[in-house]
């Protein structure tokens, strides 16, 4: 679900098209990666994180919550 909702953040956005570019990856391959059956790299992740980050202008925090 993660991987639709990054899917369509792009789309709202950046676009794959100007994704592709920024990260010299082809568009159908990042549509393929971010599709329901996809399966990213943590590699591919961390670089469409840093656009998206760079050309939406905004930070990104993780936290880590206990296991009970």
């Amino acid at each position: 679900m993660a991987r639709l909702v990054l899917r369509d953040l792009i789309n709202a956005t950046v676009g794959f098209e100007e994704l592709a570019v920024e990260i010299a990856k082809p568009s159908k391959s990042l549509h393929r990666m971010l599709s329901a059956k996809g399966n990213p790299t943590m590699d591919n992740l961390t670089i469409i994180f840093k656009v998206l980050r760079q050309k939406l202008n905004v930070e990104i925090e993780v936290h880590t919550v206990p296991c009970h």
